[in-house]
């Protein structure tokens, strides 16, 4: 009985509590799908980004970079919409040493071309973080003034690891500008001193952008790069630094003079300039036209675009086999088998490499 007294007396009682008061936002009690913008199909797309729609632009390249298995399909058929449409504008990759102020000379020369009756597209690619996977992307507020003019169109897209400081769908992503009716596009590489094969062999025209006065200019940066810019740019090249920058020049000349010659019959050269003064931005523009006129003449900027456009195909190929493995549902569970029996050192690296392939290709023939 006593028992039962102090069991009635317990504290661990359970008091009732308040009534759930209601949503202060209802729509939050719908379904997510509400909250999603309606699916664009690729040919309204095409019809705005066409028509000059600059959001649907944006949400177009969105598209492309998307990993999502539900999106490729689309994208791949926007990009054969946008094919026939694109291809007629100039190409051009600007690379550097971070801090050379690539933004700076991007913003000042797109709006140079504007005067000048072109269109101008920048896809800006920043660097990932290896660990997070984020990107800051904030080159488009570093080009502010470029940005609010409305014959312009910035993306900054994140490397998201991939070498050569480019995006993995910049090629794309050029495809959908040209489309757009950009007669200009900008590729604004990460510069962070990897490899910049993968920019030179997607553009046109490839400049270099350096800076003078950090010590020995010619250790500044690889000889691959060097060998393969159509120009050079001392930027900069303003108050007490004009002396330095027509230094480093000279230095510059001399060192292309002992580079082999280019297939295209170009000789690069090597100027200076101020972004933030805007000086000698109209004869970097002569530079441009005079590449383009020789190559052009000369068949070299015909069969770079084959060359570009083959190698696509064969880039499209790699990175399909690619998504389709790892996207695998059989292949995803033994990745986590394999991973944990590597850890555990239980199997080597190539053996279960080896195993993977194999119960890989044994599937896909089936």
């Amino acid at each position: 009985m006593n028992s039962k007294k102090s069991h009635k007396k317990s504290a661990l009682k359970v008091n009732a509590g308040i009534e759930k008061p209601e949503a202060v936002n209802p729509l939050l009690q719908q379904k997510p799908d509400k909250f999603r913008k309606n699916r664009v199909s690729p040919s309204e797309y095409l019809k705005g980004i066409q028509t000059g729609n600059r959001t649907l632009l944006s949400r177009a390249i969105t598209l492309v970079e998307s990993t999502l298995p539900e999106d490729s399909k689309a994208a791949g058929e926007l990009i054969r919409l946008c094919l026939p449409f694109s291809g007629k504008a100039l190409r051009m990759g600007v690379t550097g040493v971070p801090g050379v102020g690539k933004s700076t000379f991007i913003e000042r020369f797109g709006l140079f071309l504007i005067e000048n009756g072109h269109k101008v597209a920048v896809l800006t690619i920043d660097p990932s973080s290896m660990r997070s996977r984020g990107s800051i992307l904030g080159d488009k507020t570093r080009m502010e003034e470029l940005g609010n003019n409305s014959r312009a169109f910035i993306r900054p897209s994140a490397s998201a690891g991939t070498l050569g400081g480019v995006a993995r769908k910049t090629r794309e992503a050029m495809i959908l500008c040209e489309a757009a009716g950009y007669d200009i596009v900008f590729v604004e590489t990460v510069g962070v001193g990897q490899s910049e094969t993968a920019v030179a062999q997607m553009v046109d025209f490839f400049l270099l952008l350096m800076l003078a006065g950090g010590g020995d200019e010619l250790q500044g940066i690889k000889r691959g790069i060097m060998e393969m810019a159509d120009l050079i740019v001392i930027n900069k090249a303003d108050g007490e630094n004009i002396n330095k920058a027509n230094l480093a020049k000279r230095e510059y000349e001399n060192a292309l003079h002992l580079f082999p010659p280019l297939p295209n019959g170009w000789q690069p050269s090597v100027l200076t300039a101020s972004a933030l003064y805007g000086e000698n931005v109209p004869g970097i523009w002569d530079q441009i036209e005079n590449f383009m006129q020789l190559t052009k003449q000369n068949g070299f900027f015909e069969k770079n675009r084959k060359d570009q456009a083959y190698q696509l195909f064969e880039e499209t190929i790699h990175q399909s086999i690619h998504d389709h493995f790892f996207s695998h549902p059989l292949i995803k569970s033994r990745l986590k088998k394999y991973k944990a029996q590597i850890l555990n050192q239980q199997l080597s690296p190539y053996e279960a490499s080896q195993k993977l392939l194999d119960f890989y290709f044994h599937s896909f023939q089936k």
